[in-house]
């Protein structure tokens, strides 16, 4: 029988990539795709697969953060290969406990020997829960973290060619293909093409993007502003108190994000 299997990543592209590569294998029968940690735990309680290939990258609720809500709420753990784009992101930790992994770019042969590996462990009858708590705890205390950077964003204002420190930056949006960085005494145009490579260079802790032409940090948002049917605005503590609107598909994770 085909292993009924999940796709939870943040990245549609990395998503639909992994969706075609495994129409490629007749014993793997994707039954559901995800795009955040908190859809993964959802859909993993719906659907009870087999077989979950999870990012461990994830703003919010990261890979890590979804298996560790599997044993608090003691549901069945599924066999789980993560996703990751950083070669050096506790590789060893995945590989002492027997737990697979696949980098990014994907890759069809390394896909097929994490399958292969599931389906020993299948017929081993072998429960990946033990090896996912060892892991689990031994990325807590020694997984090392990918390097974010640029600590500085590069603006450029009419002539001039500005520095932020990341942590200045209160928000971006783009328009018209072109982004624009606001912080408290500057703004400029930024040389990062789209939003998502923009993000890519931040921390997903305090960068959060609560609508696809804006990104903010979360720690210069001044006021939450109740908007139309159930949505919200927020309004942002630069010199002009920027309002950026809220999209519905994001309005759940505002209320995680704040508490609301």
């Amino acid at each position: 029988m085909a292993m009924n299997t999940i796709i939870i990543d943040d990245e549609r592209p990395a998503r639909d990539e992994l969706l075609y590569l495994l129409k490629g294998f007749p014993d793997v029968e994707v039954v559901a795709l995800g795009k955040n940690g908190l859809e993964a735990v959802s859909l993993i309680k719906e659907h009870d697969p087999d077989l979950v290939f999870l990012d461990v990258e994830m703003p919010g609720l990261d890979g890590f953060g979804v298996i560790k809500k599997l044993f608090e709420r003691k549901m069945r753990v599924p066999h789980i290969v993560f996703a990751t784009a950083y070669e050096h992101y506790a590789v060893h930790a995945f590989d002492v406990n027997a737990v697979d992994y696949v980098l990014k770019p994907f890759d069809k042969s390394r896909i097929a020997k994490a399958i292969q590996r599931v389906k020993k462990f299948n017929d081993a009858d072998s429960s990946p829960v033990d090896r996912l708590e060892a892991l689990v705890g031994q990325l807590g205390s020694e997984a090392p973290k990918p390097q974010l950077a640029p600590v500085k964003l590069l603006l450029k204002a009419q002539s001039r060619m500005l520095l932020i420190d990341a942590d200045d930056m209160i928000y971006a949006s783009i328009q018209d293909g072109s982004i624009t960085i606001y912080g408290r005494d500057m703004e400029g145009v930024s040389n990062y093409r789209t939003i998502d490579e923009l993000m890519e260079t931040l921390d997903p802790n305090v960068f959060w993007r609560p609508h696809r032409s804006y990104l903010v940090n979360i720690n210069h948002i001044k006021e939450v502003v109740p908007w139309f049917k159930s949505s919200f605005m927020l309004k942002m503590n630069d010199k002009r108190a920027s309002e950026i609107p809220v999209s519905r598909n994001q309005t759940k994770r505002l209320r995680e994000l704040l508490k609301l």
